[in-house]
């Protein structure tokens, strides 16, 4: 039985009553005895939460999770409880990691060249690789492709859709030539289904187009839920690396454009690639986001046709214009994607403001926030003052050009366009311009000029390096000038008008059919 105390009464440290609270001498405090009950309910732990992406525990329920800012990912927990797990059997003795082969984990080429180059080789036999990216980017096109090249390599490769009816993939298949008999195709959206579809099928190659499409019983939750995605991912990934079969994931992307389902989805693969490009325009890039077995930072560089994708082996040209005679407000650049150098033309264009109040200001592939600190930088240092007028800046091709690298390049053709002068067309200019008007060293400079003297250019701005070079050196048929500031690379610009030579292209191989 249990106690209640009914009735206010002051405390007083000392006198102890029933339920440890203190009481004056001689009080008349009325005690009402319950059941058993009502302590069993006091004694009751209190409901705890905690949040399926990130594990942060909540003292109740909220729709989206203070910590990882996740929505509808803060679900009822139990209270955790200690057990003692006893050993067990194992599957594979641990052995000496000498004695381990190291070619069980040697890269197979998918053909794909592109492809290829962003995953370090090809796909590792027991690999798993998630590939995320917006609707109608090209993803299962790109799968389909890479699935029949593999299936032309001699082992089955299975595409498991889950979005499409296979009458669907067919005509895809067949538009791009990717219809092959080793090349199997199943729709299916449980995970019972799928399992013996590798079972029957034995592929050396499996794509699971989406991840979120597929289901299972034995765990609680809609299509796509949290819990269903890391059962389902779970499951796929350990028959992967039992079978020794490589396998890509197919995963949807949110708003912001991260990809869907938990965060724990990608730790749990080995590769996580993302398949980026406008609707606007043909370019497609391929980043590589994590990589156990090469190279995080690479970039593969695709163009979106009618019959298929096409990988881009030298992409430079996409993002260059050609014309005729030199033109104001036009600055060419070399940027790093990854590991990769490419060539790009930033143009501006200054406008007198008809609106009146505030010029506008529009960007596009650039860092709006750069480009609004180089206005005031030329401003400053060089006294070209555009507070009145409206300032438009853009990239050719499609191409973000948003590293600090590409800031020289923007202050000149701001000003060239501000001047309605024309820059010399064998021009390039590299560096990083800080609020005090210097231009900084950058990253990787000698693969960028070494792609720029490719591609026919003949000039280069560049930051100073580290010792006292001289202002003007050659490399490999490139022209080489070190500016200090701001101003001083206008001067240098000022001293070659003149020179206004066409630019000549190397003849370079420019596609390769992925």
């Amino acid at each position: 039985m249990g106690a209640e105390i009914v009735g206010a009464h002051p405390y007083r440290p000392g006198h102890e009553h029933i339920d440890g609270r203190g009481f004056p001498p001689g009080c008349a405090a009325r005690v009402r005895r319950t059941g058993g009950a009502a302590m069993t309910a006091a004694r009751k732990p209190a409901l705890s939460y905690r949040c399926d992406e990130c594990g942060a525990p909540s003292l109740r329920w909220v729709g989206r999770c203070p910590e990882c800012q996740a929505w509808g990912s803060v679900a009822e927990a139990g209270a955790p409880r200690l057990r003692v797990v006893a050993a067990g059997p194992v599957q594979t003795r641990a052995q000496p990691i000498g004695a381990l082969d190291p070619l069980a984990a040697k890269a197979r080429p998918t053909g794909v060249g592109e492809l290829d180059r962003v995953l370090g080789g090809g796909l590792v036999p027991g690999s798993v690789v998630l590939l995320a990216g917006e609707p109608g980017v090209g993803k299962s096109t790109l799968l389909l492709e890479v699935a029949r090249r593999f299936a032309a390599s001699g082992e089955p490769a299975l595409i498991v859709t889950g979005e499409e009816s296979p009458a669907q993939v067919r005509l895809r298949a067949e538009r791009t030539g990717a219809v092959h008999p080793r090349l199997y195709l199943a729709a299916e959206n449980d995970l019972a289904a799928v399992l013996t579809h590798i079972q029957d099928v034995a592929p050396g190659l499996l794509v699971v187009d989406s991840i979120q499409t597929i289901a299972t019983t034995a765990v609680d939750g809609a299509v796509g839920a949290v819990p269903q995605i890391r059962a389902v991912a779970a499951a796929l990934i350990g028959v992967a690396k039992q079978r020794g079969m490589a396998m890509v994931l197919v995963g949807h992307v949110t708003k912001d454009g991260s990809i869907a389902g938990p965060r724990v989805l990608e730790h749990l693969v080995d590769v996580v690639l993302h398949f980026e490009g406008e609707r606007h325009s043909a370019l497609r890039v391929l980043r590589a986001a994590k990589n156990r077995f090469g190279p995080a930072d690479e970039v593969g560089c695709f163009e979106m046709r009618e019959d298929g994708i096409v990988g881009l082996a030298d992409p430079s040209g996409l993002f260059l214009s050609e014309r005729e005679t030199a033109v104001a407000g036009t600055c060419v650049t070399v940027t790093l994607e990854g590991r990769r150098p490419l060539v790009t033309e930033v143009q501006a264009l200054i406008a007198n403001s008809t609106t009146g109040g505030s010029p506008r200001r529009a960007v596009s592939d650039l860092d709006s926030g750069r480009v609004a600190m180089l206005l005031a930088g030329i401003a400053r240092h060089a006294g070209i003052v555009l507070a009145d007028q409206e300032v438009y800046a853009a990239t050719v091709g499609g191409l973000a050009a948003t590293e600090p690298a590409a800031d020289l390049s923007i202050a000149l053709a701001l000003a060239s366009a501000a001047r309605d002068r024309p820059l010399p067309p064998t021009l390039c200019a590299v560096g990083e311009v800080s609020l005090s008007g210097d231009v900084r060293r950058v990253g990787g400079l000698d693969r960028r000029l070494a792609e720029a003297a490719r591609l026919g250019f003949r000039l280069a701005l560049v930051p100073p390096g580290q010792d006292r070079a001289p202002a003007r050196r050659r490399t490999g048929g490139l022209e080489v000038i070190e500016v200090r500031t701001l101003a001083g690379a206008l001067a240098a610009v000022s001293d070659l008008r003149g020179r206004v030579e066409p630019r000549r292209r190397a003849r370079v191989p420019t596609l390769e059919l992925a």
